[in-house]
């Protein structure tokens, strides 16, 4: 396995319940999102097959080609998660982690299963509110990347109701500390190594990382924000 950091909430974890839990064979998988370089390799290699992934920004597009660029069995696209270019019942697993908790989440659950093969895998890894009603702080941060969590208690409901049925489930809470301390720290190493001009570019990006990472280590929205993962099945209407 890959022993580089998964920078994504659940960081390792998430692809480790996967591999443990999915023990049916798989032809052809999708991951999406970026940064998801590490899990496409290690279900690629597992499950010896071709792997498709998606991104939504050229920059995205652009590193994970870089990435993943001797991973013959692995192909990157620029494509909406919403309305992809793929046909109907086109993938036995589809894997996401962290890429779709947002505002367009129904859109692209129903895009997952019309790709997805009669009983095929989705593997889920949502940003999740442990409270009902968050703070504006915290709504603050779910607002500036169009995220829209659901409550911790309402979300294998809301899979279930669109016809999955759940394999497997797993608390990753314990995670985003890590995950947000991570993203401290190489924001940190990242400024020292940026020039003038390109902290001006990215100015936005970093004051929102090192919001988030404040926000998250030091105000107190630990005890708002979760992450959970899901193995779940494509059910019949």
């Amino acid at each position: 396995m890959n022993k580089e950091k998964i920078l994504l909430p659940g960081l390792d974890k998430q692809i480790n319940f996967l591999r443990k839990n999915l023990t049916s064979e798989i032809n052809s998988a999708l991951v999406i999102g970026s940064a998801s370089e590490i899990p496409a390799e290690i279900i690629s290699k597992k499950f010896n097959c071709k792997i498709e992934v998606i991104v939504e920004d050229y920059e995205s597009l652009l590193n994970s080609r870089l990435i993943l660029s001797s991973e013959s069995n692995v192909n990157v696209r620029l494509m909406s998660f919403e309305a992809t270019d793929f046909n109907p019942s086109s993938f036995d697993l589809v894997y996401a982690q962290a890429s779709i908790s947002s505002i367009n989440r129904n859109k692209v659950v129903k895009e997952i299963k019309r790709i997805l093969l009669p009983d095929g895998f989705f593997c889920v890894g949502e940003v999740v509110t442990l409270k009902r009603d968050v703070p504006q702080y915290v709504q603050d941060i779910f607002d500036a990347s169009d995220l829209l969590p659901l409550f911790v208690e309402n979300l294998e409901k809301y899979y279930s109701e669109r016809k999955f049925v759940l394999s497997g489930r797993i608390d990753l809470t314990n995670t985003l500390n890590e995950y947000f301390l991570l993203n401290k720290n190489l924001l940190s190493t990242s400024k020292e190594n940026l020039t003038e001009r390109e902290k001006s570019y990215y100015k936005k990006l970093l004051n929102k990382i090192n919001h988030e990472s404040n926000a998250y280590l030091k105000l107190g929205a630990d005890k708002f924000i979760g992450f959970l993962s899901l193995l779940l099945k494509k059910g019949h209407e």
